[in-house]
């Protein structure tokens, strides 16, 4: 049975299941610190995919953070059933107020149909959500997908059933929850590179990487080169870094949590990478970044309310689908000389000496 609905305003307990990649769970940011505004003294609960959790340590509105196994190529084992099983008893304990399914899947519907909350909202909009899902749900959303940033897409769900403010804030990592990292901590002229991706289609060219860093370094003292903890990716990093010299360049190789690399990031004069979770933490640092796309969609994945600029063919980007051009041929179109011009153009100014 429904239990009535608190008056507006009064402290709520209130459930987001997002389950999806790093960046992701980043870009929920905005809406929970939308409705900690709105609602001060409610409980704030967020269940994400484990692996997810660390870039969500800057963001000072979740009270509770849970997250699910992750599944390997999208295929779920007994024991990843067992623990979203066991992680729904326990949700369905906590008699939410409100529970959002921000992950437009079968297992975030799971979590929050079966969830108990009094209301219980997911997204209706050209999905199929039919058959035995709408019963589960008795709040339904109509908002087409493909519209703006994923930003607003989780936005506008929640807004629609709780009455959040019209400006959506910035990405959410407060730096007072950012580590010191222990690399170029005394110096403070550089900017970090985050070349690597698992995505093929997200890539740059190599030989770009190796022609930009030089160039780099006429405009700054350092050059971080950052990368997740992929074996290829630390190979990839620790290559460019030692291709710029030893005494200007350094390789994070992989071993910074999100933490460490925000307080590069606050302190960087800019950012220059592809469509990556780092560039979206870059963006919640507020830190100037330059990103080369190749597919991605700009409206959908740009960095959201930060100074940036994005090398994108736009207009002149080959039709997508079949006969699709491979990304490599996108990405060597958008050159090394297009990416240092918006660097010169976004980088922040060089620090006096002594600061």
């Amino acid at each position: 049975m429904t239990r009535p609905a608190k008056p507006d305003r009064e402290p709520l307990k209130l459930l987001f299941v997002k389950l999806k990649h790093i960046g992701d769970a980043l870009l929920l940011t905005p809406t929970l610190v939308a409705a900690r505004r709105q609602y001060p003294n409610s409980e704030i609960w967020v269940v994400v995919r484990e692996g997810t959790e660390g870039i969500l340590a800057g963001c000072p509105a979740i009270d509770r953070l849970i997250t699910v196994a992750t599944t390997k190529n999208d295929r779920r084992g007994l024991g990843s059933l067992m623990h979203d099983f066991r992680t729904l008893l326990y949700l369905r304990q906590q008699e939410f107020d409100y529970a959002f399914e921000l992950t437009d899947g079968d297992r975030g519907r799971w979590l929050v149909g079966l969830s108990a909350a009094n209301q219980r909202c997911a997204n209706a909009h050209n999905d199929g959500l039919g058959g035995w899902w709408p019963g589960r749900f008795n709040r339904l959303a109509n908002i087409p997908r493909g519209e703006g940033h994923r930003v607003e897409k989780d936005y506008r769900l929640v807004k629609e059933f709780l009455p959040l403010g019209k400006e959506i804030p910035p990405l959410s990592f407060d730096r007072t929850f950012a580590e010191n990292p222990g690399i170029e901590d005394k110096i403070s002229d550089f900017i970090v590179l985050h070349p690597g991706t698992r995505w093929i289609k997200k890539r740059w060219l190599k030989e770009y990487w190796l022609e930009l860093g030089p160039r780099l370094l006429k405009e700054t003292d350092r050059v971080i080169v950052s990368s997740g903890p992929d074996p290829d990716e630390r190979d990839f990093a620790r290559e460019l870094a030692n291709s710029y010299g030893a005494t200007r360049a350094a390789s994070t190789d992989g071993q910074l949590r999100w933490a460490e690399l925000a307080g590069l990031l606050f302190r960087a004069r800019a950012f220059v990478g592809v469509d990556t979770a780092a560039m979206h933490l870059a963006a919640a640092c507020q830190c100037p970044t330059v990103a080369v796309f190749a597919y991605s969609v700009v409206d959908h994945w740009k960095p959201w309310k930060a100074p940036h600029e994005i090398l994108h063919l736009g207009d002149k980007l080959p039709p997508r689908g079949e006969g699709q051009r491979p990304a490599k041929e996108v990405m060597e179109k958008l050159t090394p000389t297009q990416v240092m011009s918006a660097v010169e153009r976004q980088i922040r100014p060089a620090p006096i000496s002594g600061d």
